[in-house]
């Protein structure tokens, strides 16, 4: 699978990185009930199909997901990166919060490790630019961190352009963690242009839009979602939203079969176009899922196809479905 250089660092990861949401359980905004043997297989799974990265976080599950990656990597060879970030803690009840103090940054470090049972991270990323009168104690905090050999590089998640401007002299930051995809294309405006333009590296999440965009999403299926899933409560998933979303799926659905690709790949390959994209985090919860998303690497889509969905987002934009 073909690698990329990830900003300014010596880390030259794959087109295509597994992300680790979803395995981590039930919390605030999990996905339901997981199995960690499926979870176990399907990491597996992508390792053994040429992905070398995998990116958690301690809030998902509140500190599942990290357990599930470490036990995943003990049975196997595989060595691949390991991405996860800083900023959400929770109480003794499981009620996450958010908070970017020097303290507690140095604590959720050290638990990561613990958890992840690494002696180094590959890249620790503050989580949200929340509570945004703390980012800079944040930032020069995981600065400390890498500094001190805890981490190797250090990264943003959903910052803004002005965010990033703030920061950079507390830390050097390599990538930028932006959610982009085809029911959420707004990044590409300002945000993947300034770093495109200042060497940072990009890593999208949800470049399947939490699996609108998988084709295999219907009405009849979000209707049965779990009650303890996060999407029952997202706008995406209801209407007005949901029509002009699942509108993009048929479109998608006819570029995925010229390209004999699933629609899931094709609207990954759709977020790899960008420039500024180094890598695209698709985040599987079995084996299966696994085979439907790891050919997105070798889709290339023409610039036809890059036309037509430009165009469908223009309708969507302007209001319409038609």
């Amino acid at each position: 699978m073909e690698k990329r250089a990830l900003g300014s660092s010596t880390l030259e990861i794959t087109k295509i990185g597994l992300g680790t949401w979803a395995i981590g359980g039930p919390w605030q905004f999990g996905w339901g009930q997981q199995d960690d043997k499926d979870s176990i297989r399907a990491i597996h799974k992508a390792l053994d199909s040429g992905i070398n990265w995998i990116d958690t976080a301690p809030a998902y599950g509140l500190g599942h997901s990290e357990e599930v990656v470490a036990m995943a990597l003990r049975q196997t060879d595989h060595n691949p990166y390991v991405f996860t970030k800083c900023g959400i803690v929770w109480d003794a009840n499981g009620r996450p919060s958010q908070t970017l103090k020097k303290e507690s940054i140095q604590r959720e470090v050290e638990e990561s490790l613990r958890r992840l049972d690494v002696e180094v991270i590959d890249l620790c990323q503050v989580h949200w630019p929340i509570p945004e009168g703390e980012i800079d104690e944040g930032c020069a905090a995981v600065e400390e961190l890498r500094t001190a050999g805890k981490i190797r590089y250090a990264g943003v998640s959903n910052f803004s352009v002005s965010q990033m401007e703030q920061v950079q002299g507390a830390l050097e930051i390599t990538s930028l963690q932006p959610p982009y995809s085809l029911v959420q294309p707004e990044v590409e405006v300002e945000i993947l242009p300034y770093c495109l333009a200042n060497g940072i590296g990009v890593i999208n999440y949800s470049p399947m839009g939490s699996g609108l965009l998988t084709g295999k999403m219907t009405r009849e299926r979000i209707d049965a979602l779990p009650q303890d899933d996060w999407r029952r409560k997202s706008d995406k998933f209801k209407d007005p939203r949901l029509s002009t979303n699942l509108a993009m799926v048929e479109v998608l659905r006819d570029i995925a079969d010229q390209h004999r690709c699933s629609v899931a790949e094709a609207a990954i390959a759709w977020s790899l176009h960008n420039p500024a994209i180094t890598g695209a985090i698709v985040g599987v919860r079995n084996p299966d899922q696994v085979v439907g998303v790891v050919g997105a690497s070798d889709v290339e889509l023409t610039d036809e196809d890059l036309s037509v969905l430009g165009a469908e987002l223009d309708r969507r934009q302007a209001g319409s479905t038609v």
